[in-house]
């Protein structure tokens, strides 16, 4: 089972609506400003319907921006997303959200799909399990894509954040004492050479610093990942919802 909607956040005498599954097309609010994105979700592990909310209802808080979700895939880590099929899947959006996990899919071709769409120039912001997805695929893409290589994440714990390039559009002006919700530190093994981090977390098991927050260029794309984002309480926190505020007008060049 799937669902595919657009959420258009309306503000009528005090009421928030947010609808799913149905789309509401209100001409009159879209100016030229309007961020359009796409948010791919779905997989095993996380509360993607939560997260969905949280996330989309979070960012438009602080940009103009339509949202079409896509959640497909089922519950386990080998999904595929049926969007995908679609060559031109990628073209009408200025940005796509990506906060799915599927690890166990491998295909090349599928995946090459993706990541095409992207290194042609469509933006991306990239979170928590996308680091892990395709993991098993042999073929590095996907994770020249994203920035950065990660199979595995140590503990859940709250972990403090350094911000390690203070004057990045993304990060000046960010919290400085942030401690993150109970989440999870992926283990970086790999940054690509296109990617600056931004900020990080030291592991508790051996004290290695890990990047948890980057930008990458991928082709013509720019790219705003983090690693953070396991648990609804990180979708709650306002300073995580900042964070990935932050990277998508710098991925949108805002």
């Amino acid at each position: 089972m799937f669902s595919r909607f657009r959420i258009n956040r309306v503000l009528l005498a005090g009421l928030t609506i947010a609808v799913a599954t149905v789309a509401i097309l209100l001409p009159a609010q879209r100016t030229d400003a309007t961020v359009r994105a796409l948010l791919i979700t779905g997989g095993c592990c996380h509360n993607y319907r939560f997260q969905s909310q949280a996330l989309t209802e979070g960012i438009s808080k602080s940009l103009a921006i339509e949202w079409t979700v896509v959640h497909e895939g089922g519950n386990g880590t080998r999904g595929q997303i049926a969007l995908y099929d679609n060559p031109d899947w990628a073209k009408r959006y200025d940005v796509v959200v990506h906060n799915e996990c599927f690890a166990d899919t491998a295909d090349e071709t599928y995946i090459r799909k993706i990541t095409e769409a992207h290194k042609a120039g469509v933006p991306a912001v990239v979170v928590h399990c996308a680091m892990h997805t395709y993991r098993a695929a042999t073929l590095d893409d996907w994770r020249e894509f994203l920035g950065v290589t990660s199979r595995r994440h140590d503990h859940q714990s709250r972990y403090p954040v350094k911000i390690v390039a203070p004057e990045h559009p993304v990060m000046k002006g960010f919290r400085t004492d942030w401690v993150t919700p109970m989440d999870e530190l992926y283990i970086v093994d790999k940054l690509w050479p296109n990617a600056t981090v931004l900020a990080t977390s030291k592991s508790e098991r051996d004290g290695k610093e890990h990047a948890v927050a980057w930008v990458n260029q991928f082709g013509k794309a720019r790219v705003f990942g983090t690693t953070y984002g396991h648990s609804d309480d990180t979708f709650r926190d306002p300073v995580f919802i900042d964070l990935l505020t932050r990277g998508m007008k710098w991925a949108v060049n805002r």
